[in-house]
C-alpha cells in the first residue's frame, strides 16, 4: 500500500512557505469583483467588534440589576437601554453575517468562473508534448481542482483577520481587569495549534503523492458508466473487471487516508482535554476572585465569556490557520501550473504578414522521439513540401505519418533538426499566426457536444453566425445531407450526453467534422484519413469536392486507401520512421518496392 511519506511529503515550512501566493489569490479574487470584496471586508471588520460590545454591554446590564437590587432604584431607564443596545448589536450582528455569506458566495462563483477561463486560455497555450507528459498532466489535474471552491480559502483568510481583531479585543479587556488568565489560555492553545500543524502537512502530502491515482479512479469512474464506452462494456462483460479494479484502488486510499484520519483524531482529542483542564482552572480562579469580592458578578460574567469565547475563537484560528496553510499549498499547484512556460520560447520574430506561402516548407535532418521515450519515431527527415503541392503521406501503422504531420503543424518540436517555411524556422512565428494557416481534420477528430451549426463552425468559430459560410461548408463535405435529416436543423444538439441531443452515426459524424475544413481559408489543408468512416459513394463525392477545396493550396493527406493517395502529385512513404520512397504514383509503382507491394495487396481485395 502507497504511504504518505514519499517524495511528495511536505513539512510544516512548506505549509508556511505557501502563504506567499494569497497575494496573489486575493488580487485576482479583488478583480473578480472589487465592489463585492470591499463590502466583505468592511462588513468582517464591523463584526469583529461587536462580541467585545455585546460581552461588556451584558457586564453593565448584570451589575446594573444587582445595583438595583441592593438600592432599590425604580428608574430602570439605564438598564433598558443598555439591552436595547445589546438588542441592536445581536441584530446587525446577524445582518452583518448574512451579507458576508452573501458576498462570500458571490465572489467564490466569480473567482471560480474566472480561475476556470484562465485554466482554458493557458491549456490551449502549453505544448502537446507536455500535455502528453504523465508528470506534468498530474500537475494540470492538480491545478484543475484548484478552480472550484477557494472561495473557501478566501473566506478563512478574511474570517481569520476578522477573528484576530474579536480575540485582540477580548484579550485587552481579559488584562485590563485580571491578565494572570492570559498564561493559561497559551497552555490551553499552543498544544493543539502544533498538532493540527502536523496533520495538515500529512494530509496535504497524501493527497498530493496520489494524484495518479486519484485520476484513474475519475477515469475507471467515468468508462465504467459512460455512453460511448457502454457498448464495449456490455459486449466484454467489463463491468466486474471495473468494479474490482476500482474498489482495489479505491480500499488503498481509503486505508491510507483512514490511517492519517485516525491518528489525527486521537491526537486532536488528546490536545482537546488539555485545553479542557485549562479553562476550567481559569473558571475557577474567576469564581475565587469573585466569592472573595476582588471581582464583580458582571466583571465574572465578563471574564468567564471572554475567556471561553478566546479560548474557542483561538483554537478556531489555529485550526483554520493550518486548512490556510494546506489550502495555500493546493493553491501553489495552480499557480505553479499558471506559470509554467513551454520548454523553448518562441522568439516570434518573424512575421507571415498575410502573404501567401512562396517557396514552402522544408525539413532537414528532422528526429523526434516522444517525451521519456528511447525510441525515435521519425529518424533523419529530409524532403521539400512545395508551395501548391498535394502531398500523400503512406506506411504501414507506427511508420510515423501522423506524428510527421504534428510536427509540421507545430505541436511538437523536433528533437533533431528543423523544419523551415518559406526559409524561417516554423518555431520563429507566433503560435496563432503560423496556425492560422493550416485547415486539419485528423482521424481522431472530435466529436463536440454542441449544436451542427457549432460543430461545423469549430474550422473557424470566428464566423459562427455566418450562416451562408456554415452551409457552403456543409454542402461541400455532405455534412448538408445530415442537417436535414435532424429535427431542428443546424440547431441540433449533436450526441446524448445533453438533453434533446441527436446522435450520429460515424459517417455522420466525420462528413461534419469534414466540413471544418471547408469553414477555413486556409492555405495548407492537412486530411487525415479523412473518409474512413464514409461508404463508396460519399467517398467518391467527397474527394471530387477534395479537389475543388485543395486548389491551388498546399495539401498533406494521409490514407492507406490508394484511390484517394492517387490524387496526390507527389506520394512519400514512410518506413520505420524515415523515408523509403518518394515520387508520383506512377513512379513509385515502376520502383516496386513497398508502396507497389501495398497497392497490389488492396487492388487484389477489389477483384
Amino acid at each position: 500500500m502507497k504511504g504518505i511519506k514519499d517524495k511528495n511529503n511536505i513539512n510544516w515550512r512548506s505549509n508556511v512557505s505557501a502563504l506567499k501566493y494569497l497575494p496573489r489569490f486575493f488580487g485576482l479574487v479583488y478583480e473578480a469583483s472589487p465592489m463585492l470584496f470591499v463590502i466583505n471586508v468592511i462588513c468582517r471588520l464591523l463584526k469583529s467588534v461587536i462580541p467585545i460590545s455585546m460581552l461588556w454591554v451584558g457586564k453593565l446590564i448584570i451589575d446594573t440589576i444587582i445595583e438595583y437590587q441592593k438600592t432599590g432604584v425604580e428608574d430602570l431607564t439605564p438598564l433598558w437601554i443598555y439591552v436595547g443596545i445589546e438588542l441592536a448589536l445581536a441584530v446587525c450582528s446577524n445582518l452583518i453575517g448574512r451579507a458576508i455569506d452573501l458576498t462570500d458566495g458571490l465572489l467564490g462563483d466569480l473567482y471560480s468562473n474566472k480561475s476556470s477561463v484562465d485554466l482554458i486560455v493557458k491549456s490551449a497555450k502549453i505544448e502537446l508534448s507536455q500535455l502528453e507528459d504523465a508528470t506534468f498532466y498530474d500537475k494540470l489535474e492538480r491545478a484543475r481542482r484548484q478552480t472550484n471552491n477557494r472561495v473557501t480559502l478566501m473566506s478563512s483568510v478574511l474570517g481569520q483577520v476578522q477573528d484576530l481583531i474579536t480575540v485582540g479585543s477580548l484579550i485587552a479587556g481579559l488584562v485590563f481587569i485580571y491578565p494572570v488568565l492570559l498564561l493559561i489560555l497559551v497552555v490551553a492553545i499552543i498544544p493543539s495549534f502544533v498538532n493540527e500543524i502536523k496533520f495538515s502537512s500529512a494530509s496535504y502530502s497524501l493527497t498530493r503523492s496520489w494524484t495518479t491515482e486519484r485520476r484513474e479512479l475519475d477515469y475507471l469512474r467515468y468508462i465504467g458508466a459512460s455512453d460511448i464506452t457502454a457498448k464495449e462494456v456490455k459486449l466484454f462483460d467489463l463491468s466486474g473487471f471495473l468494479k474490482d479494479r476500482f474498489a482495489r484502488l479505491a480500499d488503498q486510499y481509503y486505508r491510507a487516508n483512514k490511517s492519517l484520519a485516525v491518528r489525527r483524531a486521537a491526537w486532536g482529542s488528546f490536545f482537546s482535554l488539555i485545553g479542557d483542564a485549562a479553562y476550567y482552572s481559569a473558571y475557577v480562579t474567576i469564581i475565587i476572585k469573585t466569592v472573595g469580592g476582588v471581582l464583580t458578578v458582571g466583571e465574572l460574567t465578563f471574564l468567564a465569556g471572554s475567556f471561553q469565547r478566546i479560548r474557542n475563537q483561538l483554537q478556531a484560528m489555529f485550526s483554520r490557520f493550518t486548512r490556510i496553510t494546506e489550502n495555500a499549498l493546493y493553491l501553489k499547484d495552480y499557480f505553479d501550473f499558471m506559470d509554467e512556460e513551454p520548454p523553448v520560447a518562441a522568439s516570434a520574430s518573424a512575421t507571415l504578414a498575410g502573404a501567401d506561402i512562396e517557396e514552402g516548407f522544408r525539413l532537414e535532418h528532422v528526429s523526434f522521439q516522444y517525451p521519456e521515450s528511447d525510441r525515435y519515431v521519425l529518424r533523419d527527415i529530409n524532403f521539400t513540401l512545395r508551395a501548391g503541392e498535394k502531398l500523400a503521406l503512406v506506411g504501414e501503422n507506427g511508420a510515423g505519418k501522423t506524428t510527421l504531420v504534428k510536427l509540421l503543424l507545430r505541436m511538437y518540436r523536433p528533437t533533431e533538426g528543423r523544419i523551415l517555411l518559406d526559409g524561417r524556422d516554423i518555431w520563429s512565428f507566433s503560435s496563432e499566426e503560423y496556425q492560422s494557416l493550416f485547415g486539419v481534420i485528423f482521424q481522431d477528430f472530435v466529436k463536440y457536444y454542441f449544436t451542427a451549426r457549432e460543430n461545423i463552425a469549430i474550422g473557424q468559430i470566428d464566423a459562427l453566425e455566418d450562416q451562408k459560410r456554415v452551409e457552403y461548408a456543409a454542402e461541400k463535405s455532405l455534412a448538408d445531407q445530415v442537417v436535414e435529416t435532424l429535427p431542428k436543423g443546424y440547431d441540433q444538439p449533436l450526441g446524448k450526453r445533453f438533453h434533446d441531443g441527436k446522435e450520429l452515426s460515424g459517417g455522420q459524424w466525420q462528413k461534419v467534422a469534414l466540413a471544418r475544413a471547408y469553414m477555413k481559408n486556409a492555405q495548407v489543408i492537412v486530411l487525415d484519413e479523412p473518409t474512413s468512416a464514409l461508404d463508396a459513394r460519399a467517398e467518391f463525392e467527397a474527394f471530387e469536392r477534395f479537389a475543388q477545396l485543395t486548389e491551388g493550396r498546399t495539401a498533406v493527406l494521409i490514407s492507406h486507401r490508394f484511390s484517394t493517395v492517387r490524387m496526390a502529385d507527389r506520394i512519400l512513404v514512410l518506413k520505420d520512421g524515415g523515408i523509403l520512397e518518394l515520387g508520383s504514383h506512377e513512379e513509385l509503382l515502376e520502383n516496386n518496392k513497398l508502396y507497389a507491394e501495398l497497392f497490389n495487396y488492396q487492388a487484389k481485395g477489389y477483384q
